[in-house]
């Protein structure tokens, strides 16, 4: 853990936060931490603190006393659309998604979705929540990224999509699409977001408001003829990660690493 993020329910008075369970556990028995020690803690949707005090710590509890706090870094430069993967691979996926820092993330069908994959209980809130807590610790982040599952895909593509990402920010990964091994600034995209820096969320004043890119990666059987033609309908324009064909995850983190912040 390279950040120990909390609830904003685990504060107590003032500001000390109090946290238990593997939290509590990797502080004291990995990290070897005692009172009068500081700690990188940062608050779930809120501010990151970068030398919080220990004043008390075990196996089962930690409290710690917060200081000045600091922006959760800035957002990754696209969001995602994905066909839903197996179960094995989203659970593999999701704590990457969140430590790369995508602000939404659209998990939908496909023609070479297996419509089995709907019933896992992965996609439950109470499954996916943990590993999206397990990114954010990696990546020292606070922001959760929002997951939205859409069973239906031409709706989406369609009617939803078009008045939230504009045309030339729109792409959709294909092995014959443009070479996508520069960086996003090469197809016209702003590389990063200023995320939000109060703990209700709220953008600060002078944040960058530029519209994200969005990137559909589709299932690893591929998007169909008819798949690919929705999308070109509404101006997604074709990117490529090269002639390799990618497993789901392994494509997602190189394409959304080109719009990480530089």
């Amino acid at each position: 853990m390279n950040r120990i993020v909390f609830e904003c329910a685990e504060r107590g008075g003032g500001d000390t936060v109090a946290f238990g369970g593997e939290r509590a556990r990797h502080v004291f028995s990995v990290l070897g931490a005692k009172p009068g020690d500081t700690l990188r803690v940062g608050e779930i949707g809120g501010l990151r603190y970068d030398t919080a005090k220990i004043l008390a710590c075990s196996e089962s509890r930690c409290e710690v006393e917060l200081g000045p706090g600091s922006p959760p870094p800035p957002r990754c430069g696209a969001d995602l659309l994905l066909a839903l993967p197996r179960p094995k691979c989203l659970r593999r996926l999701l704590p990457q998604l969140a430590a790369l820092g995508p602000a939404h993330v659209f998990i939908t069908a496909a023609e070479k979705v297996e419509k089995s994959y709907w019933g896992s209980a992965l996609l439950d809130e109470a499954r996916v929540r943990p590993l999206l807590l397990e990114g954010l610790s990696q990546a020292g982040d606070t922001i959760l990224p929002q997951i939205r599952l859409c069973r239906r895909l031409k709706p989406l593509v369609q009617d939803e999509l078009p008045a939230l990402y504009p045309a030339e920010r729109r792409f959709i990964a294909h092995p014959s699409g443009t070479d996508a091994h520069q960086s996003a600034a090469d197809f016209g995209v702003a590389p990063a977001r200023t995320a939000p820096a109060g703990a209700d969320g709220a953008a600060t004043a002078g944040a960058d408001t530029t519209p994200p890119a969005l990137v559909a990666v589709g299932p690893e059987g591929g998007w169909s003829d008819f798949e690919l033609n929705l999308f070109e309908e509404r101006g997604f324009r074709r990117i490529s990660l090269g002639e390799r064909p990618l497993r789901t995850d392994t494509a997602v983190v190189a394409l959304l690493s080109r719009f990480l912040p530089r």
